[in-house]
């Protein structure tokens, strides 16, 4: 297995959110501390991420057999939703609780054994953003951290890479002080001590330290190394891999082999509305001092956006929440590698350009390799983390990969059986397509289209959450609007959406148009500006009717004839459709003998025009 580590200058990062821990809460307040408003600050009106970083889920499995650390209940955790501040009540300045407009959907768990936080959903414009520097968060210390989150109504222009890579859950601590036998002590769970190093963190929060160190893992937290010299991987989306077998003195090592344990796999939990963080990686054993901590898992990333651009010449960019990559040791065990984290896109329209192209990532970390001469032991890999896009994978200039780490060497000239292992599950298995989760609506499209009398107003929505009016505005500079039409919302959807109303009264010249989208809370986010222009030809596109219940037209200000076009289904692929007819002003496509569902079409004018991919529902 190959495995491709990116490295990138950490300098001149921005981070944009502020974090809580959630204490205790109500339906509508919650109770804050391990307040970071380094960044960002809780403002009334503005959307903050609620979310369940960890919960009481180990259930009956804590007695010292390898069954510790199994999951008895995935209960609340992984769960998040966007709420918006109506009060925050301040001590000295800083937060001390916060009062949300609306009450919370979900149930939130804030005992002993489970964690909260609340993260500013920074909106970084208005309109359109251009990025300035590379964005990152603040590292999970736990009780707060792990996650960037950031919303952009329109256009995101991306020119510098955005990194959750090691801001997840922390990895495992050595044993101390140092302990050397050869005893391959398979000790499963007990506390940190001189025969057993630290298991890694997870999505169990673990306030007992009898149930610290040794080899099982805690969740998605990897096993820790026992006596002597060996250590495991964090787990997430994918299991992680397994320590390398410790120290006898022979080429083997310990028969059966005492590594650390790979944390969990949370494929079944996954969704757009449950996502986690990365597994830190167990430790190694040590007895020379030279042994190596886990590797803490990625963090995660939500995206909210009409569309995601790149310009220019950057060569190349990256989104990543890749574990944590461990440490190599010399004759001592070696840690874990980190699980990857979790990223999601809600992202209407990909146009990535060849000169700056993306690369994105939720990739496990390598585990720590034992550069020594005989069999020691090297750490687990970290599973694979989740890519989540609301639309088909974008491969236009973009590569998407989750992959899980290598597993450690043993030593320098070990056979392979041996060696730890690596992350579990094929490559990039959790990659997942056409999803939408609790980021409150997205818009498939928006189209403003010149007729003989009006304009026509059209747009899609692929969900909705809490969505109450769509307010239709004009303006003749882009800058002062006018309300000249409302049309109510489904409020809650999962299902493709459609909308139209027209203006009677256009203006002359040119105009421009948006929606004002407004939740029942009262918040609200802007469409993408569409312009026309009553007074001049304009270059334009057309595709009717949609929905379809077969035959789609094709009408353009363009030589139709001159037009290329691709089609596309769900999952990416292209299709060949039927064409019943075409001439100078039309073109005919018959879809009649696809199934029903969304597809999508990407349209090249004779002058090297792309107009953005439109959906199209075939019922």
């Amino acid at each position: 297995m190959s495995f491709i580590v990116f490295y990138y200058n950490i300098k001149c990062q921005s981070i944009y959110n502020a974090y809580a821990k959630v204490s205790a809460l109500t339906a509508t307040q919650l109770t804050v501390t391990n307040v970071n408003q380094v960044n960002h600050t809780f403002n009334v009106g503005e959307q903050v991420i609620v979310m369940q970083m960890q919960d009481d889920v180990i259930g009956t499995n804590t007695t010292n057999i390898a069954s510790f650390g199994n999951l008895g209940s995935i209960a609340q955790a992984g769960i998040y939703e966007v709420a918006t501040i109506s009060a925050v009540n301040l001590s000295v300045g800083t937060p001390t609780s916060i009062v949300l407009s609306t009450a919370l959907v979900n149930t939130y768990n804030t005992g002993t054994n489970s964690s909260v936080q609340i993260i500013t959903f920074r909106r970084l414009s208005a309109t359109a953003f251009t990025s300035t520097n590379n964005i990152t968060g603040l590292a999970w210390d736990g009780n707060v951290g792990g996650v960037i989150a950031i919303e952009i109504p329109t256009v995101f222009t991306l020119g510098h890479s955005i990194t959750a890579n090691s801001l997840g859950f922390i990895g495992g601590l050595k044993n101390t002080p140092n302990f050397a036998s050869t005893s391959c002590d398979a000790t499963f769970v007990t506390f940190i001590g001189n025969k057993w190093a630290g298991k890694g963190e997870g999505i169990y929060k673990n306030t007992n330290t009898a149930f610290a160190g040794a080899r099982a893992k805690i969740l998605t937290g990897g096993g820790g190394g026992t006596d002597e010299n060996s250590g495991g991987g964090g787990g997430n989306y994918t299991v992680g891999g397994i320590g390398g077998p410790g120290y006898t003195g022979s080429a083997s090592g310990c028969s059966p082999g005492i590594g650390g344990t790979g944390g969990i796999s949370l494929s079944a939990f996954i969704t757009p509305s449950c996502i986690y963080m990365g597994g830190g990686g167990g430790a190694g054993h040590e007895n020379n001092n030279v042994g190596t901590v886990g590797a803490p898992g990625g963090g995660i990333i939500l995206i909210k956006t009409a569309t995601l651009t790149t310009t220019g010449a950057c060569g190349s960019i990256s989104i990543t929440a890749n574990g944590g990559i461990a440490a190599n040791s010399g004759n001592d065990g070696s840690g874990g590698g980190g699980a990857a984290g979790s990223i999601l896109f809600q992202v209407n329209t990909w146009s990535v350009v060849a000169t700056c192209s993306l690369i994105i990532n939720a990739n496990g970390g390598n585990g720590g390799n034992a550069i020594t001469g005989s069999t020691h032991s090297g750490g687990g890999g970290g599973g694979q983390g989740a890519i989540i896009f609301s639309t088909p994978q974008p491969t236009i200039n973009v590569s998407a990969t989750t992959v899980p780490g290598i597993g450690g060497l043993s030593c320098s000239g070990c056979a392979s059986i041996v060696n730890a292992t690596a992350g579990g599950g094929p490559n990039n298995a959790g990659i997942i397509i056409n999803l939408t989760g609790p980021l409150p609506i997205e818009l498939l499209n928006f189209y403003a289209t010149n007729q003989e009398q009006n304009v026509a107003l059209t747009w899609a929505t692929a969900t909705e959450k809490n969505t109450n009016y769509f307010y239709i505005q004009r303006s003749d500079d882009a800058l002062n609007w006018q309300e000249i039409a409302k049309v109510k919302a489904a409020e809650n959807s999962t299902r493709n959406l459609y909308y139209e109303t027209t203006d009677n009264q256009p203006l002359n010249g040119l105009s421009y148009y948006r929606l004002k989208i407004m939740d029942l809370d009262n918040s609200f986010t802007y469409s993408p500006i569409k312009s026309i222009n009553r007074n001049k030809k304009e270059s334009f596109v057309i595709l009717y009717p949609n929905p379809t219940l077969g035959i789609l037209n094709l009408s353009s200000s363009y030589n139709v004839s001159q037009i290329k076009y691709k089609i596309f289904d769900i999952t990416g692929k292209e299709l060949s459709v039927n064409v019943t007819n075409q001439n100078e002003d039309k073109i005919m496509f018959d879809f009649s003998n696809l199934a029903k569902g969304l597809y999508f079409i990407t349209i090249t004018a004779p002058d090297g025009t792309k107009f953005s991919s439109n959906s199209i529902i075939l019922k």
